[in-house]
């Protein structure tokens, strides 16, 4: 079965990083929500994409929507600048316990130990090293490969792909078995894997 992972809420038709965008995410029957964290300058751990300018939904107001209602993958958005702020510390003790921790960063996913962790690799991270500390990978669409992702598997990590809005390439990567998919458009996507043969 390959899970359906909200990115940034339902953002293709809603502000990302919004409570619309994950309301809207529950309702299409999305497994998991994913937002995105940084720090603010005043220490408050809020939602944005890029760097915070104020006015951000805090992280601690997500939660209070999400919780116990839909899956949630919390991405720790430049996690070694906010250091100071002991982001990472912070957020994974406000995160419930079956949260997934998502990061381009692996030396903040070295750290955690109480949750399941998701390494983007292809980056500056291999999949052999993603494998000594995390539950899965992530792989950015344009750069996934069959053999990637049979390497992933060997080495029991879970696989998901991100960012793919288009329905040919959800039914592609569902073909293969990847074990789930960040999407843009959780309603589409939800539709495109109903739709497949058994």
């Amino acid at each position: 079965m390959t899970l359906v992972i909200a990115h940034r809420g339902a953002c293709w038709e809603l502000p990302e990083n919004s409570i619309a965008a994950f309301e809207r995410s529950i309702a299409v029957g999305a497994d998991f929500v994913e937002f995105d964290v940084h720090a603010a300058r005043d220490g408050r751990l809020v939602i944005c994409h890029d760097r915070p300018r104020g006015g951000e939904l805090r992280l601690e107001e997500a939660l209070d929507v999400l919780r116990g209602r839909i899956g949630i993958m919390c991405e720790l958005k430049t996690p070694w600048r906010y250091r100071r702020q002991r982001m990472v510390e912070r957020a994974v003790a406000l995160l419930p316990e079956d949260a997934i921790v998502v990061s381009f960063d692996p030396r903040a996913l070295r750290t955690i130990r109480s949750r399941r962790v998701l390494q983007h690799v292809g980056y500056g991270v291999s999949i052999t090293t993603a494998a000594s500390y995390a539950w899965g990978v992530g792989f950015h669409d344009p750069r996934v490969t069959a053999r990637g992702l049979a390497k992933a598997r060997s080495l029991g990590l879970a696989t998901t792909v991100y960012t793919v809005n288009e329905p040919q390439r959800m039914a592609e990567l569902a073909a293969l078995g990847v074990d789930g998919i960040f999407s843009d458009r959780p309603d589409l996507l939800r539709q495109v894997l109903a739709a497949r043969p058994g």
